[in-house]
């Protein structure tokens, strides 16, 4: 009997996904993607935060923050088991014991298999969130142009003490989200059993009697215990500030003003007058800016010095949010060092270094806690590279509080610097005194550099995990753009002097 699995990493593997033919990475405290633009990063970034997205919304249902009618509701009706599946739910529903109570359950063929189903059927809701997140139509559009068959994306966990690896492939269709999913077998799970009344409650709606609602409720809890063993991962909270955050942040208001006219208008005005639908990426972070109350902060939150920090150190200033009148609308501004408690600056008139960094600080202020998921695409747009770097220290120091960030880069800098990170936990006894015992270091392990590359066959990109090279850098590539200007250079010189 396998009991308490051991939970490995959780890969993710996509082919023919966007402009990647192929890739696979894995989740780290730190994850990076780097390479040149259109090469698939943010495509797989938005992927990742629909997965999060996907997988963290069972709570929301279950909280009772969706109708009953959600479609994230576990279950459907009673009829959409076989009577093989009731009968087993029967039997384990017979065992229960009337009052809370510690048990190891073993999960049948037969209830594997209604698990496997479960997460087979309920694929068609993460085809919505994709496309949502992507702010597409269909699957089409996300799909490799050169590959008429389809793309694919498999997540897979490891499991140590299991037979096998638990897999959910999905297969992306012009005509939708195709699912097939492996589960190991003879899987054994230590489980707190509630008390029997609970899974009355969870299972009750549509329910044509108590003893179908405490099946139902069973199931959801099995269901439930299956995901979070090969899911946690992806069960993290996960937030994504866009690579155009800074217009998001200057032109929030008017774009909240036109969704509202737009709403309002609608049936009114002719559709192709209408302005268009954001995506659920910038959607989302459009929704969060506006939701965002000073007085509010995380429960479980890292210590706030380190968005501090950032506007001691990058910044010059602090970032904060004001409330307008009766409307509570927040305007966002920005205090110099040095400047009154009531002088500012309207966040729209400070430099665009200001205006990038802004939603991290006010993220982590009010919204991000440890354990969840931060992801920033191009940290380093408007940072001077001495700030690029600092900036990079303080992801770092981000990461050591427990908070797990993945970022998309073209930042020769943010990459040295995150090798030194690294090479500085190699650091031992005397070594770390001084000023490398202050500064920030991760461990090889918890760190994850991907590196996107074009191919010209088959015509897209492909990605490859890199590691600290003999050099003390990671091989992204950026070295042999500095040779060829150097190259460049003294072919120019040459040239001058065979003019002269």
């Amino acid at each position: 009997m396998n009991k308490s699995p051991a939970r490995e990493a959780l890969e993710i593997e996509v082919t023919d996904f966007g402009p990647i033919v192929e890739a696979k990475i894995d989740l780290r405290p730190l994850t990076v993607f780097v390479g040149p633009s259109n090469t698939g990063k943010s495509y797989l970034a938005i992927l990742i935060y629909a997965l999060h997205r996907y997988f963290a919304g069972h709570e929301r249902f279950l909280a009772g923050n969706f109708p009953r009618t959600s479609p994230m509701s576990i279950l459907g009706p009673m009829q959409e088991f076989s009577d093989e599946t009731v009968n087993a739910l029967r039997n384990i529903a017979r065992r229960l014991p009337d009052e809370t109570k510690k048990m190891t359950l073993t999960f049948s063929d037969v209830i594997t298999n209604a698990v496997r189903g479960e997460f087979e059927t309920r694929a068609r809701l993460l085809e919505a969130e994709l496309a949502r997140c992507f702010g597409v139509d269909s699957m089409t559009a996300l799909i490799r142009r050169e590959k008429a068959s389809g793309g694919r994306a498999v997540l897979r966990r490891s499991i140590s003490n299991l037979s096998g690896a638990f897999e959910h492939k999905l297969a992306l269709k012009s005509k939708g989200i195709e699912s097939n999913v492996v589960i190991p077998k003879d899987i054994s799970v230590d489980i707190k059993i509630p008390h029997k009344q609970f899974f009355t409650i969870w299972g009750g709606y549509g329910a044509e009697s108590a003893e179908d609602a405490e099946i139902r409720g069973l199931f959801i809890m099995l269901f439930g215990k299956i995901r979070d063993i090969f899911f946690e991962p992806l069960r993290r909270p996960a937030y994504y500030l866009p690579a155009d955050r800074t217009g998001v942040m200057h032109a929030h208001n008017v774009v909240v003003s036109a969704l509202i006219e737009r709403a309002a208008m609608t049936g009114i005005r002719p559709t192709a007058a209408q302005s268009p639908t954001l995506s659920g990426v910038l959607a989302d972070f459009l929704e969060q800016l506006i939701e965002i109350d000073g007085a509010r902060r995380p429960k479980n939150g890292h210590k706030p010095k380190l968005r501090t920090t950032i506007e001691e150190e990058i910044l010059g200033g602090a970032v904060d949010v004001e409330r307008l009148g009766a409307t509570g609308y927040p305007r966002f501004i920005y205090r110099p060092n040095g400047w009154r408690k009531d002088s500012h600056l309207l966040l729209m008139n400070a430099s665009s270094m200001v205006s990038e960094l802004a939603p991290v600080v006010l993220y982590l202020r009010h919204i991000v806690e440890r354990g969840d998921v931060l992801i920033v695409e191009e940290p380093e747009s408007h940072l001077h590279p001495a700030m690029q770097v600092e900036f990079t220290r303080q992801i770092a120091t981000l990461v050591q509080s427990g908070v797990r960030v993945m970022v998309t880069t073209h930042s020769e800098w943010l990459l040295e610097e995150l090798a030194n990170i690294v090479k500085r936990s190699e650091i031992r006894g005397k070594g770390r005194r001084g000023a490398s015992s202050e500064a920030p270091s991760l461990p090889p392990e918890d760190v994850g550099v991907w590196l996107f590359e074009r191919r010209n066959r088959p015509k897209g990109s492909k990605v490859t995990e890199i590691t600290l090279g003999e050099s003390g850098l990671y091989p992204s590539g950026f070295s042999r753009v500095a040779k060829a200007l150097h190259n460049e250079w003294a072919d120019i010189s040459s040239r001058i002097g065979e003019s002269a």
